[in-house]
């Protein structure tokens, strides 16, 4: 088994470890979860857009501070995806539409993902979702269609199919996922991994859903511990 193959089959809490223990480092983790991403990306087609060189050069800055003995926040390091219905700065997003103009002012994060950056994640990019994320399977005029990563011929579920995707097979430990009528909880069951809906208002959402009170931002990860870590961030 390779180094990428093994860095990829762990946890964020394990990678944590890792780190502080110095046996591995952020770059090593974010270029094992990058070339995992381009792998699966063919078949499965989890992600609507890899951000390769903004995660790498995150990942080394991370990777300072951990041999500084000073990692940043909770999260420090810990290859991350957010569904491409939540803002992240410097990439556009696009929500699975052809009406939503790429070339727009992405200057913003949503406040779930500006979290993450203040713990020091690495964003490796974003993932695919249904147009608007209306629907519980994860298809869209903008991306096509994304698959079970368990058999291909079957759906992801949805609307967060590309994050339960990414997250079933190593493509980033942890992932942040929209829930209007089951949009985490779906994809998790589908792929077999794990998301929680959390109560309305315990994570921030901006800009306002299209669903109203009905739409909240909800970890999806490989167990519970990594969830209620996502969670301490966001």
């Amino acid at each position: 088994m390779t180094e990428f193959t093994e860095l990829t089959d762990l946890t964020a809490v394990q990678l944590l470890d890792g780190y502080r223990g110095g046996e591995f480092g952020p770059v090593a983790a974010t270029r094992a979860a990058l070339a995992r991403a381009e792998e699966i990306q063919p078949e499965v087609n989890a992600f609507v857009r890899l951000t390769a060189e903004e995660a790498l050069e995150q990942a080394a800055a991370s990777e300072e501070r951990w041999r500084r003995g000073e990692p940043r926040g909770l999260l420090d390091g810990v290859p991350v995806t957010v569904k491409d219905i939540l803002l992240l700065r410097g990439a556009p997003t696009l929500k699975g539409s052809l009406t939503v103009d790429p070339a727009g002012r992405w200057d913003e994060d949503a406040p779930s993902v500006a979290r993450l950056r203040e713990h020091g994640a690495v964003f490796l990019g974003k993932t695919t979702t249904p147009e608007f994320g209306w629907k519980g399977v994860t298809d869209s005029p903008l991306s096509g269609v994304t698959r079970n990563p368990h058999d291909p011929a079957r759906t992801a579920g949805g609307s967060s199919g590309g994050a339960a995707a990414a997250v079933a097979l190593g493509a980033g430990p942890l992932a942040l996922g929209t829930d209007g009528g089951g949009s985490v909880r779906i994809p998790a069951s589908f792929c077999g991994i794990f998301a929680l809906k959390p109560t309305y208002g315990r994570v921030p959402l901006y800009p306002a859903s299209a669903f109203g009170t009905l739409a909240h931002v909800g970890p999806m990860t490989r167990d519970a511990a990594d969830a209620a870590l996502l969670m301490d961030v966001i």
